[in-house]
């Protein structure tokens, strides 16, 4: 008797020391689980404005479901399945997920859930432990201008992101994380701080009452509010005029970058993403053909064509390839260059002697294919490098490409035999060359206020709607090291393209501007893309717009109606209902993009 009852006294001895030292640990868990619990409370989310106070994003309440796995019972799958109008799998899968994070804190695991599942559940808490719901937020867009691409898109935050130094610490399984767009840009500021709230709970993992009444809650401190420089009238006008387009258009202040419109055209609809996108709009937008998640105003490179030619003028005024007066200030065009023998290097007309001014203005091929055969590959690239080509541009927009600027070593890997008729098609701004809309807008900036490249800005100012703090974005415009007089020239030459060339029909009514019209060639047998540029007013540029549209035709066609008119609503607040502006109106809706061929 006494070997048992020393035996057995030493078993019970064994599990208490096992109990109150080893899990230690796991038992306090338990035991604060069963009494207290400490439930992170989500701030508000920043709102995002437009450059006229414009409410263009905001938050509405949505219902959400939290599941604790410890207090769960797996007897009760199906009746939660049913009131969430799930399958059994999909609930047990969030059951999983949230044991992995955390079996003893509840987990965010359904968004979005409707008021009458959110009442039902509501009603069966009781038989539901482990069970809790909450009123989250979701994102809505009441504005007229979707700017999708702009203002970008929010997520559920992956398990994989959560082992992430960025995201370690800060965020836990259910929240949710801006992807693109400013949401993605400025998420440190626009999520806020999260808060704590402590409350009683029963055996049932049920709260009973705040603990403490509250006393050590700490509460959320919201984000954020963002305003854009994006005037939102002008970017609707940009979205309605893309109709059965590809491409993009993008506006900004000629003189401080601020992003006046961008758009990428197709678009998608962000409330699909608002509350948690479902599987099926994913797979829809994600395998669409024209690819609407590609945002084509910062990533889209394509040759800029003839739009090009002011940036290889400059060029050749700055480094002695031709002068601003003299004998050597003319090229002439007999209508092609004669190293092709007038077979290759083809010019639209025969223009004769052409100086800089009328070159741009003629878009005369053969003198800007002369300039390309007497440049060095090497000092092509160093002055396109000069206006952000070829190179990221220093921007919020996280989304871009830095496109393609060719030099002596890419054309070494690229051809097995290069030569100067290889480099003569780069200064039409044709041949092997990538600029996306974001780089042409400042380019034309650059040249329409005389030489300083702005940096281009989706976010004007921030300010916490809360302490008043505000926080203004205000990069300085750096200026480009060529001669003042010679971007007087190249100024002008584009001013006499809207009086007398190619974008005479693109002019704003009572308002001088400067652009130039490019037809990029497609590969593969398409359509051309049409490219345009501008800037306006003329003497002090306030906006400066560069469009393209994919298999579109030439400049004239589609590009430049749809940047004139942006430009026009820009500086008048309005479109007038004049015959000048339904002609462009006309032009610019009925301009279509040749269809992609199948895969």
């Amino acid at each position: 008797m006494l070997v048992v009852i020393f035996v057995s006294l030493g078993l019970l001895a064994g599990r208490l020391f096992e109990l109150q030292v080893i899990g230690r640990g796991d038992a306090q868990e338990v035991s604060r689980g069963n009494a207290l619990r400490t439930l992170t409370v989500m701030p508000a989310r920043g709102a995002i404005y437009d450059r006229h106070g414009v409410l263009m994003v905001h938050n509405e309440p949505s219902f959400s479901v939290t599941l604790t796995p410890r207090y769960f019972d797996n007897g009760k799958v199906t009746l939660l399945a049913e009131h969430l109008g799930v399958t059994d799998s999909v609930v047990l899968a969030r059951l999983a997920e949230a044991r992995a994070w955390a079996s003893y804190r509840p987990s965010l695991s359904f968004r979005n859930v409707s008021y009458d599942q959110y009442s039902h559940i509501q009603e069966d808490l009781f038989r539901l432990p482990g069970v809790a719901e909450i009123v989250s937020q979701k994102r809505r867009y009441p504005s007229e201008a979707r700017a999708s691409h702009a203002l970008g898109y929010i997520d559920e935050i992956r398990r994989d992101e959560l082992e992430d130094s960025l995201y370690s610490g800060r965020y836990r399984q259910g929240d949710i994380v801006g992807r693109t767009g400013v949401e993605r840009a400025y998420e440190a500021r626009l999520r806020g701080i999260p808060g704590k709230a402590q409350r009683v709970v029963n055996v049932y993992g049920l709260e009973v009452k705040p603990y403490a009444d509250g006393q050590g809650d700490e509460p959320a401190v919201s984000g954020y509010d963002i305003h854009l420089a994006m005037d939102a009238g002008v970017q609707a006008l940009a979205e309605s005029l893309f109709v059965n387009k590809r491409g993009a258009a993008v506006a900004i202040d000629a003189q401080t970058g601020g992003i006046i419109a961008l758009f990428s055209a197709p678009d998608y609809d962000l409330n699909i993403f608002s509350g948690g996108i479902v599987q099926k709009d994913w797979v829809a937008v994600n395998t669409h053909p024209d690819k609407p998640l590609y945002n084509r105003a910062s990533m889209n490179q394509m040759p800029p064509g003839s739009t090009w030619k002011g940036l290889v003028a400059l060029m050749s005024l700055d480094t002695g390839l031709i002068d601003s007066v003299g004998p050597n200030s003319t090229v002439y065009c007999a209508g092609y260059h004669p190293l092709g023998g007038g077979r290759i290097f083809r010019c639209l007309g025969q223009h004769g002697q052409q100086d800089v001014v009328h070159a741009i203005q003629n878009s005369c091929n053969s003198f800007f294919f002369e300039m390309g055969r007497r440049m060095e590959i090497g000092t092509f690239r160093r002055y396109a490098n000069m206006f952000g080509f070829g190179m990221h541009a220093p921007t919020d927009i996280r989304e871009q490409t830095p496109g393609l600027i060719p030099d002596s070593s890419y054309f070494n890997r690229a051809y097995v035999h290069w030569g100067v008729g290889t480099v003569m098609n780069l200064g039409i701004g044709q041949g092997d060359m990538g600029v996306t809309p974001l780089q042409l807008a400042r380019y034309i900036a650059a040249i329409g206020n005389g030489g300083y490249l702005p940096e281009p800005r989706l976010v004007d100012y921030l300010a916490h709607p809360a302490t008043g703090d505000t926080v203004h974005i205000a990069p300085e415009p750096t200026r480009i090291p060529i001669d003042t007089a010679f971007f007087n020239i190249v100024r002008y030459g584009f001013r006499r393209v809207m009086e007398n060339g190619s974008g005479r029909m693109a002019q704003i009514p009572g308002i001088p501007t400067g652009g130039k019209t490019g037809t990029a060639q497609a590969p593969g047998g398409m359509e051309d893309h049409s490219v345009f540029v501008m800037f306006a007013p003329y003497d002090n540029p306030r906006i400066a717009v560069a469009v393209q549209c994919e298999n579109a035709g030439g400049g004239s066609l589609c590009a430049a109606p749809i940047a004139s008119l942006m430009a026009e609503r820009y500086l008048k607040g309005h479109l007038p209902d004049s015959p000048q502006v339904r002609l462009r109106l006309n032009r610019a809706l009925t301009a279509k993009s040749e269809p992609l061929p199948p895969r």
